[in-house]
């Protein structure tokens, strides 16, 4: 039998070991936030930049733009990673599977976001569960832009040639579920507009139509064809945000043209993956806010039609729930499928 000294000893030497146990679990996370906390220096080494589009197109030169800074204040470079593909899916798994260690991001957008998840039931990532939102980058608002041979200046005049012409407007798009064909079904939910739609491969053709008048209208961004509303080869009737764009700041928006609440726009956020350190997030939240309130970037953004908008990870995480939303509606309203 063990003396009561004995089963002291043994008392002891269990809670000791239970200490020792529990500070070894705290090691983790004590070095966790000694590494990111403010005082300790983040990023160091080159941080991954993944964009869901080909070299070259505006989102790149945007984000480009943006890096450029990061690397400027971090002193460590942005590597900007173009994994096109499949409607943006490609490149936003990638982020999805990706380490949550800070050195990995998504440069994301309406598109792969909040549309594909409306749209296509089978997705290899979920936009809510597998990323962060770190923060909006900017709004890229959509213009509508008409023939000059539709005799409609706005918006109302637009609806009511519809009305008074049923069927006998076309309306271009760069694809089927493409922002562009979503940008029409939400005005015609919205308005009444009778157009028929007609997709195209991609934007590009879609304009060059329109110029030579083998369709009516068509939302598109703001740099594609601003040369032709200024050349009067085009008319331009709309944008699709809530506010004006510094691009086009002569142009009213779809509300103030008599249909309050419409606005949508082909947006551009930072999202890293799940699990990512919340510090971390913060800390490169800070980063860009501060980078999209400098007026130079502000101007040279503006040139590629591009509106910053600054703002916290929980407003961007708000902001996905609103336009997917938006976005299941008209999909279901309309009767899309992907294709």
């Amino acid at each position: 039998m063990l003396s009561s000294r004995d089963t002291l000893a043994r008392f002891v030497n269990w809670q000791l070991a239970l200490f020792m146990r529990f500070l070894i679990g705290l090691i983790p996370f004590l070095l966790s936030c000694s590494a990111f906390g403010a005082d300790v220096v983040y990023p160091t080494k080159p941080v991954r930049l993944v964009i869901t589009f080909p070299a070259g197109g505006p989102t790149d030169v945007i984000v480009r733009l943006i890096g450029q800074r990061l690397t400027e204040d971090w002193a460590q470079p942005m590597i900007i990673d173009n994994r096109g593909g499949a409607g943006g899916i490609v490149g936003t798994e990638i982020v999805a599977r990706a380490a949550p260690d800070g050195y990995t991001f998504l440069v994301g957008t309406a598109g792969g976001m909040t549309i594909n998840p409306a749209l296509q039931p089978k997705l290899p990532y979920d936009s809510f569960r597998d990323f962060a939102p770190v923060g909006m980058l900017v709004n890229n608002p959509q213009i509508l832009v008409a023939h000059p041979a539709v005799a409609a200046k706005n918006v109302k005049e637009l609806v009511a040639l519809a009305k008074a012409k049923p069927g006998q407007l076309n309306f271009a798009s760069a694809g089927t579920g493409t922002a562009t064909h979503l940008g029409l079904e939400l005005l015609k939910l919205t308005t009444g507009l009778d157009a028929v739609h007609v997709p195209y491969k991609g934007g590009a053709p879609a304009v060059t139509d329109l110029i030579s008048g083998q369709v009516q209208l068509l939302w598109v961004s703001i740099p594609s064809v601003l040369p032709h509303v200024k050349g009067g080869r085009l008319r331009a009737l709309a944008v699709s945000t809530a506010k004006r764009s510094a691009s086009a700041p002569e142009v009213p928006t779809v509300a103030e043209s008599g249909y309050p609440g419409f606005e949508y726009s082909n947006w551009n956020a930072l999202f890293a993956p799940a699990k990512t350190s919340p510090a971390i997030v913060n800390k490169v939240n800070a980063a860009i806010v501060k980078i999209l309130n400098e007026p130079d970037v502000a101007q040279k953004l503006s040139s590629q039609g591009a509106d910053p908008a600054p703002g916290s990870a929980e407003d961007l995480a708000r902001y996905m729930r609103v336009d997917h939303e938006r976005w299941k509606k008209v999909i279901r309203a309309a009767n899309i499928r992907a294709e």
